[in-house]
């Protein structure tokens, strides 16, 4: 609260009052220890709302959509909300046989190319308290279920800068992730490519990533 005294000018007992307000109606949250104050529910709904109509919107999913012409399989544009991964726009591909995750599908962070993306390349602090909040459930037999082994890939994965989904998320399920950086290189957003393991699988699967990397360089300017 002291922070927000020196930033408004305005008097405690106002910053007080107006905290309290916004908490009681979810925009904001106080944090455990009761000292610092975070985005709340609502607050996290309404930015969703926002990016998600916002007046860049058809032309990121424009690109989306020359990216799926250009790699024939269905791509989506992620972002990160919490401890899940939000599909903020997605452009499916012309094949009969695709798994369908409409924009608003929400997606663990442990197991899919994106989640595990996200993690890898968040500073180091966030990671930790996050994986403490992250049930690493099994959902397939190839899912990254024990700590140990989830912080291994997840070095792998920041050093390669590509995320990687082998039927972890869902069995016959596999995808590949690039991020979406800001000019100080910072992770904004994913985009990422996935299909049925039976067309796909993880090697095919990489060589689209100098494709997702080009789109991720374009996605980035209308953000």
């Amino acid at each position: 609260m002291s922070e927000l005294v020196d930033a408004t000018g305005y008097p405690k007992s106002t910053v007080h009052r107006l905290l309290r307000l916004l908490v009681s109606e979810r925009m904001l949250a106080l944090e455990p220890n009761g000292k610092f104050f975070a985005a709340g529910p609502r607050l996290a709904t309404l930015a969703l709302a926002a990016l998600k109509n916002s007046a860049n919107r058809a032309e990121r999913h424009a690109i989306l959509q020359g990216l799926v012409d250009e790699v024939d399989e269905t791509c989506n544009l992620t972002i990160l909300d919490g401890n899940e991964v939000v599909y903020l726009d997605r452009v499916e591909s012309h094949w009969p046989l695709r798994f369908v995750l409409a924009p608003g599908a929400r997606v663990p962070l442990h197991c899919t190319a994106s989640g595990k993306l996200f993690l890898a390349l968040m500073p180091s602090a966030r990671r930790r308290r996050l994986l403490a909040a992250v049930q690493l459930k099994r959902l397939t037999r190839n899912t990254i279920a024990d700590m140990s082994g989830l912080l291994r890939e997840l070095e792998h994965i920041r050093l390669e800068g590509i995320g990687t989904d082998d039927e972890e998320f869902l069995a016959g399920l596999t995808a590949v992730a690039v991020p979406v950086l800001d000019a100080r290189r910072r992770i904004l957003a994913t985009v990422a490519v996935h299909a049925p393991s039976s067309r796909m699988n993880i090697t095919r699967a990489r060589t689209h990533v100098p494709a997702l990397r080009r789109a991720a360089t374009k996605l980035a300017a209308t953000m």
